[in-house]
């Protein structure tokens, strides 16, 4: 058999790519569909962590964007083979209904084989997650940022994709069976690998239709797709944290001068001296205290051998500092976290769940250290508190003063289980021990 088609016949190389291609489609979909099942279960509310779950989800995800880029470069393929060659012409071009709709099932077909594994792909390069494709050349897309947004949108647009790709196979298998069941003519047969041989097609002239109406097809499609909000993307991290430390400025702004006020009042009724006490004390304490203006609190986890990036939107910072001359005790500093404020991408709602934070129970985190001035930086030494497990931390961290206003960046790290996070993962295989935190703020001196 040849390599090439000819009028009547396929040849091997546009078989070999049209039987691989349905081979990856309809084994990638299941694969898919129970992945997504089982990420239902572990999103639940009533899930239970169980590590086997998790690690079968995983494995199933991982082979499905696998098989999903595998479709896309054989489709490519595919699509630059057929440019090459000849195709064979239809047995009935007299039937011009049959004939055109045939013709635009094919181009839908191809533009589908396209689109839906690429979109999944910009999904899985959007979304910050686990379950990375198997191959070593990494697992983003050029100019496809890491975005919530994006990754809602690319998901919203390849499951619509993927069923309007199934119902144009439906309509294609549709149509061979008629030819081979109603016609009985070779239009399917001569598509097989070993089918038999087929009559010269009638002299038939190149139809320039087809395209333009499957391309309006699936611009309807999409466009309608879209009225319906079937492509809204959802952003998990719109959360300002900006906003939010200007809100919380004002707020300990006002609750220290409404302090300095009471002191006042208490002078007022007691003996000089003691009242002198109390409005140094006061004055100092508003002058040593400094308010967050911008920040963030990100952490790091390893999920598959894949860092995985993500942070609070909502803490705030109680900071009380003052820059000594030599090494030695600078302040102190309480930080409370909203655990349900975290964004970690496609894992969200799994970091959230009861295995890991259990936020329904546990839904903040606290961290109170002293503050040390050290000969080459500073560190916040101290406590953590996370499910109710407190735990020693110190949180290096190189501070710049500019007059009142002060910029710091830290990084440590904790190791999960100490804090009874993720227990049903005892080992690496799926979740990393290790958790990298960063953190970096802007303050200004309070009454500056």
């Amino acid at each position: 058999m040849s390599l090439s088609n000819t009028p009547s016949r396929y040849g091997s190389l546009a078989k070999s790519f049209h039987w691989a291609t349905v081979v990856l489609i309809f084994t990638a979909f299941p694969v898919g569909y129970f992945a997504n099942e089982l990420a239902h279960q572990i999103n639940s509310a009533g899930f239970d962590g169980d590590a086997g779950i998790i690690r079968r989800a995983t494995f199933l995800f991982s082979l499905h964007k696998t098989l999903g880029v595998t479709a896309l470069f054989t489709a490519i393929l595919r699509i630059l083979w057929a440019i090459t060659q000849q195709k064979p012409g239809l047995l009935h071009p007299d039937n011009k209904p049959e004939a055109l709709a045939a013709e635009v099932v094919h181009w839908l077909l191809y533009a589908l084989m396209v689109l839906v594994p690429l979109s999944g792909w910009v999904m899985h390069a959007a979304e910050v997650g686990y379950a990375p494709i198997w191959w070593p050349f990494g697992q983003g897309l050029p100019f496809v940022p890491k975005s919530n947004t994006l990754a809602g949108l690319a998901g919203g647009f390849h499951w619509l994709m993927v069923w309007s790709l199934f119902t144009v196979v439906g309509l294609h298998v549709a149509g061979a069976l008629k030819h081979h069941v109603v016609d009985r003519d070779m239009t399917l047969r001569r598509m097989l690998p070993f089918g038999g041989t087929a009559p010269q097609p009638p002299e038939q002239k190149h139809m320039k239709l087809p395209a333009p109406v499957a391309a309006l097809v699936l611009g309807a499609v999409v466009l309608g797709a879209a009225q319906l909000g079937v492509l809204q993307g959802h952003d998990h991290s719109s959360h300002d944290h900006t906003g939010h430390d200007h809100a919380k400025q004002a707020e300990q702004e006002n609750a220290a001068h409404d302090h300095s006020a009471h002191d006042h009042g208490a002078h007022d009724h007691g003996s000089h001296d003691h009242g002198a006490e109390e409005a140094a004390e006061t004055s100092a304490t508003v002058a040593n205290a400094w308010v967050v203006d911008t920040g963030s609190l990100g952490i790091e986890a390893v999920q598959m051998g894949s860092a995985v990036q993500g942070s609070f939107a909502n803490w705030d910072a109680a900071i009380s500092f003052t820059n000594p001359d030599a090494p030695g005790p600078a302040g102190s500093v309480v930080v409370d976290v909203e655990i349900a404020s975290l964004s970690l991408g496609s894992v969200t709602t799994q970091a959230l769940g009861t295995d890991f934070f259990n936020v329904s129970q546990f839904p903040s985190a606290r961290f109170e250290a002293d503050l040390i001035k050290l000969e080459d930086g500073y560190e916040a030494r101290g406590t953590l508190t996370i499910r109710d497990q407190t735990q020693p931390f110190t949180l290096p961290f190189a501070l710049e003063i500019d007059g009142n206003t002060a910029k710091m960046v830290g990084t440590s790290s904790v190791q999960r289980l100490d804090y009874n996070v993720g227990l049903s993962q005892p080992d690496e295989s799926t979740v990393g021990f290790g958790v990298g935190i960063t953190v970096e703020l802007t303050a200004h001196q309070l009454g500056s």
